[in-house]
């Protein structure tokens, strides 16, 4: 038996040998240094930057007033009190009311369900539409991935937001309509980027293998591609909720969205929009939560972008 008499044997990482434990301490496979699950939470807050950190809790915020805004406010986000019309911020409305007397502080947190289930569902659309059309392109022959590299071109050539009036102009107004169309109008962005993993995950050697060992196409994509370009899609998709949170606001304020008087922040600028010389209280505040959703969403994207990046 090697090792000093009394050591605990513990497996070594390489082959199968064994080693004595360091400093003689012997603890079971099941039990953890005390502090450890404290001390993983201190490394995680410890590589996150201060903005990384102020974001997550703005979205953890927008995410409790989407879910549960009755824990936030206790007012009707569509009651009226026309004897409290344009009042400013004060202690008793803290955003102000709009012309009706509405609260705009209730509105502002009902509206963030209304904006983050448009900006999550219109990029969801666009990823499923861009994982179509990039695994098309990154695992299809070469005339598939010319077609589809073209069409891709020509869908480049609009701006997005383009796109997405095109599509409303067709179909006619509403929120169904301008969610399908910002996640339409998202969709060649994703697909060029996930064609090109696919492209380079197709290369590897691990693929390969799977290959020579006769796994089928659907199995070597289910199994192999996909896993590997999730963690990227989830970048992209904390990345894409910021943007299409702010083009359906742009879209509403058009009157191609929401309308008033929706608790929707882009259909409150809308509606504010008359009143901006003597109101300013009335776009200033769903402004203001576009700009902190979009925010938020677009350095936590990033954040993931650079640590995918690291690994």
């Amino acid at each position: 038996m090697s090792g000093s008499a009394g050591a605990p044997l513990l497996p070594s990482p390489v082959g199968g040998e064994r080693r004595p434990g360091a400093g003689g301490g012997e603890r079971g496979p099941g039990l953890r240094e005390p502090g450890g699950r404290a001390s993983g939470a201190r490394r995680i807050l410890g590589h996150l930057h201060s903005t990384e950190i102020v974001g997550a809790l703005v979205l953890l915020l927008l995410l409790v007033a989407a879910l549960a805004p009755s824990l936030l406010t206790a007012t009707d986000p569509l009651g009226i009190a026309p004897a409290d019309a344009f009042t400013p911020p004060s202690p008793g409305h803290w955003f102000g009311t709009d012309e009706s007397g509405r609260d705009i502080f209730t509105r502002v947190v009902y509206g963030a369900r209304s904006s983050l289930l448009i900006g999550v569902a219109a990029t969801g659309i666009g990823l499923v539409l861009a994982v179509i059309l990039g695994s098309l392109a990154g695992l299809g022959p070469r005339g598939v991935d010319f077609g589809v590299n073209r069409l891709l071109e020509v869908l480049f050539a609009f701006p997005g937001l383009l796109l997405a009036l095109l599509f409303i102009t067709i179909f006619g107004p509403g929120v169904a309509t301008s969610t399908i169309a910002v996640g339409l109008a998202t969709a060649p962005g994703y697909a060029r980027i996930i064609r090109s993993e696919i492209r380079s995950i197709r290369g590897s050697g691990y693929i390969e293998a799977a290959t020579v060992l006769g796994r089928s196409p659907a199995q070597i994509f289910r199994r192999h591609i996909l896993p590997n370009v999730a963690a990227g899609l989830f970048a992209l998709a904390t990345l894409g909720i910021g943007q299409a949170i702010v083009w359906a606001a742009a879209l509403s304020f058009l009157g191609l969205g929401a309308v008033p008087p929706a608790a929707e922040w882009g259909a409150m600028l809308s509606a504010g929009r008359t009143y901006i010389s003597v109101a300013w209280w009335l776009t200033f505040f769903p402004g203001a939560f576009v700009v902190l959703a979009a925010a938020s969403a677009t350095v936590l994207g990033r954040s993931l972008q650079r640590r995918n990046r690291e690994r």
